[in-house]
């Protein structure tokens, strides 16, 4: 009896891990990725230092998936945190933990993890196509194969096609449209871990200024939901970084006036103990004009914008600030206030939420309850995380559930 066909369609992370999981099993498998180069979208991961995995049990990764966590408590079981690493750690490439018990390559390249699953697959013998799918081949509810631009390839097909966020790496939502031809049900995609607009345009001001040790709170409708301590940077248009692309994931929906993020970018101090930080600044600095007074306190990008929130002119004397306005600076810099408008778009996201219901896929096998053969892995799947490398570890859970199963089949 000949080996079984798996086709793996999207060589991403979730797609090179399905294909080197199938051939560990004995199938011939075919990987097809559009892309000239494999892992587009994991060689950028975590700024370029690839995290990825979050050093945790596979009960604390659920707690880190806000949508659908259940459906990944088989495919994390089988193929845990500790797994990822021993896997990576076994094809030479030396892991530690950082803050967060984030997992990063010792390098700090994320070049080493996507060369690392480039050995695996050749060594396994998967055979590479710089291809395009056009189309699944279904035939009476089972999936059989695939059309490509070059011509049609047989055998179990694992979609891995990733979302619709960043195209540029090959994530341009056209895995959710082969999903619809199998009858599947596609929850429309939204950014997830995303950048967001504030209302406040003086952020344009301060943009490209990232605050190291920022504590930072997210409101909806006034009622805390998610806090955070780190960096947090102001843009163009409002605010991004780490703790800000966390909070976007706790927004289930977005609305204008809804929501709310607050900054505290002097945290290890109480309002007394800024309060006489503050007096002693202004003593030191008797005379001087108030934008210059509070040069200790604050970056050089915030100097001109402080004085225009608080009404006070830049040019008043120190020591003609009043206590009235002293307690209104100690207020603005232990409570800066943005209004969340609305995510950046969509392709700028690192990754998107939504995607084929998790209704018709097997949890344990992420083989389609609706077309025998075809199975899912991946960003493709409605799963997603918050930051700190557990998006990735549900890339690599799923994709080696897919691989296995598909070969198996």
């Amino acid at each position: 009896m000949s080996d079984p066909r798996v086709i793996v369609v999207g060589g991403g992370a979730a797609g090179m891990m399905a294909a080197i999981s199938a051939a560990e099993y004995g199938a011939q498998v075919t990987l097809i990725e559009k892309n000239a180069r494999l892992g587009r979208k994991l060689a950028i991961t975590g700024k370029g230092r690839c995290n990825v995995t979050n050093n945790s049990t596979p009960d604390e990764v659920l707690k880190n998936i806000p949508r659908n966590p259940n459906f990944m408590y088989s495919a994390l079981s089988r193929f845990t945190p500790e797994d990822v690493m021993a896997f990576f750690e076994e094809l030479g490439v030396p892991l530690k933990t950082e803050r967060g018990k984030r997992v990063f390559p010792v390098s700090d390249k994320a070049g080493d993890i996507v060369a690392a699953l480039e050995r695996r697959l050749c060594a396994l013998g998967v055979n590479i196509l710089r291809d395009e799918v056009r189309s699944l081949v279904i035939n009476d509810g089972e999936c059989s194969g695939v059309v490509t631009r070059r011509g049609e390839y047989r055998g179990a097909v694992i979609l891995a096609t990733g979302g619709a966020s960043y195209p540029v790496t090959g994530s341009d939502g056209f895995g959710y449209t082969l999903a619809k031809s199998a009858g599947h049900t596609v929850i429309p995609p939204e950014p997830s871990l995303s950048a967001m607009v504030t209302g406040q345009r003086w952020v344009s001001q301060a943009a490209g200024l990232t605050l190291r040790n920022a504590a930072v709170r997210l409101y909806d409708s006034g009622k805390v939901i998610y806090e955070d301590f780190g960096e947090l940077m102001f843009t163009e248009y409002g605010i991004s970084g780490p703790t800000v692309l966390s909070a976007s994931a706790h927004i289930p929906h977005m609305e204008i006036g809804r929501y709310k993020i607050t900054v505290d970018i002097k945290p290890a101090l109480s309002e007394k103990q800024l309060d006489a930080r503050i007096l002693r600044d202004f003593t030191e600095r008797h005379g001087k004009p108030f934008a210059e007074g509070i040069g200790g306190l604050l970056p050089r990008q915030l100097l001109g914008v402080f004085p225009e929130l608080l009404g006070i002119p830049a040019d008043k004397r120190v020591d003609e600030i009043t206590k009235e306005e002293r307690r209104r600076l100690v207020s603005l810099l232990k409570n800066i206030t943005l209004d969340i408008e609305r995510f950046r778009p969509v392709d700028e996201a690192i990754i998107t939420r939504g995607g084929v219901s998790v209704k018709e896929i097997s949890p344990k096998t992420m083989e389609s309850k609706l077309c025998g053969g075809l199975y899912f892995a991946g960003e493709i799947i409605d799963v997603d995380a918050y930051t700190g490398g557990f998006n990735l570890q549900i890339a690599f859970s799923t994709g080696r559930a897919a691989g296995h199963s598909a070969a198996s089949r």
